[in-house]
């Protein structure tokens, strides 16, 4: 009997090259993988291709729904952010995919898995740190760290010699790299690797710029259920159905659009483009029910929590102990954060106008500048004890 690969397969040039690879250089069989997490691919086409090229079997897996609610909603309830501009919609997808692989070299019993993660960047680590995490002793085979394919030129003459159908848009280099799902939208590479260049229109795929953007605001309000969006506008939807809807908003009025230079966790900088509409509006919109439901020391440890979080999840530790450690911390702080959000989107802004719940913190009586049961006498001796190792410090700046 032969050995079986469980391969992470989309149906483009790269992952086609690797299935027939894998077929010819570990004499195996392939069971190609492709995951559904709402990128709006056409995923017919890659189980037609995979079958036309010989893999073994072909799982199309629909994790739209897991996606959103078992992975995007638990980040969002730390309003993480990675190096101040970053919402991870990439990073966030990788353990997701890789748990759904592994569960199916488990049923097949295949001996290894593969991906089609180039040597440089990031989703090899995601990929395989996860695999790891759940399958010790799987063998992880990465083609672009073995084989000598290292051009588009050899990868086509490839495809031409062992009969791969290639597509006429795979034929002509794209001018990015592009990757998707319902979270994000990001664009690296060619013209962009100069960070000096300002991204042409082209780049962007799913968003309005905010100069085309509607002259007049739209008003959404967003309720919340312990820390997770709910309902839109008093509609309730699934998960992934609020997501979705948050997106054709944010898209219609040119919100989420980000270019930024961030650090790799293999140590190289890399410049993106992304686009998350319906993201940035969440969290903006997480913000504001939590100013209004958490204690003040929950929202800055929370806050101080966050950076740690976020590099955890970029660097690809979402199994790790720690990560599920500050998950149970930060999911403990939600029970109270209900309520709703109102918001104005305005060519690329979010703007929170008011925000509500019956768990709120927020005190009208003690807020008001009018008179109110707070003794402001009270102020002058907690300065006093706040004062004194000020009053005592030498150190002269």
């Amino acid at each position: 009997m032969k050995k079986k690969i469980v391969l992470a397969y989309s149906g483009g040039l790269d992952t086609s090259v690797i299935l027939k690879w894998l077929q010819t250089e570990y004499k195996a069989d392939v069971i190609c993988y492709a995951a559904d997490l709402g990128q709006g691919a056409e995923l017919d086409e890659a189980k037609y291709k995979a079958k036309k090229l010989g893999a073994k079997k072909i799982y199309v897996e629909n994790l739209k729904e897991e996606f959103v609610k078992d992975y995007v909603f638990p980040m969002f309830r730390c309003n993480t952010i990675y190096e101040g501009e970053y919402l991870l919609g990439t990073s966030i997808a990788r353990p997701l995919i890789a748990k759904r692989q592994i569960e199916i070299a488990k049923k097949e019993k295949a001996f290894a898995v593969s991906h089609g993660a180039t040597g440089k960047g990031n989703d090899q680590v995601r990929f395989e740190l996860s695999y790891f995490a759940l399958s010790p002793n799987i063998k992880v085979i990465a083609p672009w760290r073995e084989w000598n394919l290292n051009s588009r030129t050899k990868l086509l003459e490839f495809a031409a010699k062992n009969k791969i159908p290639i597509t006429k848009h795979n034929r002509t280099e794209s001018p990015y790299s592009v990757d998707a799902n319902v979270l994000h939208r990001s664009a690296e590479g060619k013209i962009l690797e100069n960070p000096w260049n300002r991204p042409p229109e082209n780049v962007f795929g799913i968003s309005k710029s905010p100069k085309d953007a509607p002259n007049k605001e739209t008003v959404i309000i967003i309720g919340f259920k312990k820390g997770d969006p709910v309902a839109i506008n008093g509609k309730k939807l699934s998960p992934f159905k609020i997501l979705e809807k948050l997106n054709k908003f944010g898209s219609n009025n040119g919100i989420g659009r980000v270019d930024i230079v961030e650090n790799r966790y293999v140590g190289i900088k890399s410049r993106g483009v992304y686009e998350t509409p319906g993201g940035t509006i969440l969290l903006k919109a997480r913000r504001a029910i939590e100013s209004i439901t958490l204690d003040r020391e929950e929202i800055f440890t929370k806050d101080e929590l966050m950076p740690k979080y976020a590099k955890l999840i970029y660097n690809g530790y979402w199994f790790a102990p720690e990560r599920t450690m500050i998950q149970k911390l930060i999911d403990a702080t939600q029970n109270r954060v209900n309520g709703q959000v109102r918001l104005a989107l305005y060519k690329g802004n979010v703007i929170v106008t008011g925000r509500k719940s019956p768990n709120s913190l927020y005190d009208e009586e003690l807020a008001t500048f009018e008179s109110s049961n707070y003794d402001q006498r009270d102020a002058e001796g907690f300065i006093k004890l706040n004062s004194l190792r000020l009053k005592k410090n030498k150190i002269k700046y």
